[in-house]
């Protein structure tokens, strides 16, 4: 059980972390950034790292015995600490360093609360563990999430770890996909937040167990709350030794496209 003072308390830390990150992100979008290769062609740049800076600022001034881990600092704080926050500073690095606006900032505490931020919207996407909700100028309103769009966020980034029995590019030649919904592909995890607030039908992507994975726990925690349904591309709840993900605004479309992915 989460007990609901502590979570409001703990859903604050993570919007106050994220919009901090958000704020760096924000300030720095358009300059000549550093770059600092992870190999494979992926790559962090100045940008995340201060972003993440900020983050780990917010937290440890509010929670000095949680634990971090950083997709850029990796793990700091003791390794028996009770409670673990996951950060992504920046998911959508090569878009932000394109030059498109596309990214998000995801804090999540590992069972807990979450937020994902907008750097360039200015939402803020929260939960406390059990409700979901978006703040937009300071007035929070519940999310909502509804298939109404038909838009559907897939993710072609690789790797493809799952196929030949998963690929995403299948499903998007698949005809009743063509028939029933729309493809998008923002290579962020904001698209999970967009599933949450009805923005998007649904979101796929391969993988193997996200749901402890700095990129995705703010993401999966933020649709969980608002009432989302959540698996992995076989269908099993997604959690350890998990595949990939569903996330669809109502189990009418999560049926409709584990049926495509099953066929």
């Amino acid at each position: 059980m989460i007990n609901s003072s502590a979570s409001s308390d703990d859903s604050a830390v993570a919007i106050a972390a994220a919009s901090a990150g958000a704020d760096v992100v924000r300030s720095l979008y358009g300059r000549r950034l550093t770059r600092i290769d992870k190999g494979a062609g992926d790559f962090a740049t100045a940008a995340d790292v201060e972003a993440e800076k900020a983050i780990v600022d917010v937290i440890r001034a509010a929670r000095p015995d949680d634990a971090v881990v950083g997709e850029e600092g990796g793990r700091q704080g003791t390794a028996d600490a009770a409670r673990q926050w996951l950060v992504d500073p920046l998911c959508g690095t090569l878009n932000y360093a394109a030059g498109s606006m596309l990214v998000a900032v995801n804090v999540a505490l590992r069972d807990g609360a979450a937020a994902v931020a907008d750097p360039f919207s200015g939402e803020v996407f929260f939960t406390d563990g059990t409700s979901a909700w978006v703040r937009r100028d300071g007035v929070d309103e519940p999310l909502a999430p509804t298939s109404a769009t038909s838009l559907v966020d897939v993710n072609l980034d690789p790797p493809f770890i799952n196929r030949p029995g998963f690929r995403a590019v299948d499903l998007l030649a698949h005809p009743a996909f063509v028939e029933r919904f729309r493809p998008r592909v923002v290579s962020t995890t904001l698209a999970l937040a967009w599933v949450a607030a009805g923005k998007r039908a649904a979101y796929v992507t391969d993988g193997a167990d996200l749901i402890g994975s700095v990129h995705f726990a703010a993401g999966i925690a933020l649709c969980r709350a608002a009432g989302c349904v959540v698996t992995g591309i076989d269908g099993a709840p997604a959690g350890a030794g998990g595949r990939g993900l569903v996330v669809a605004a109502d189990a009418e479309t999560h049926g409709q496209l584990m049926s495509m992915i099953r066929s």
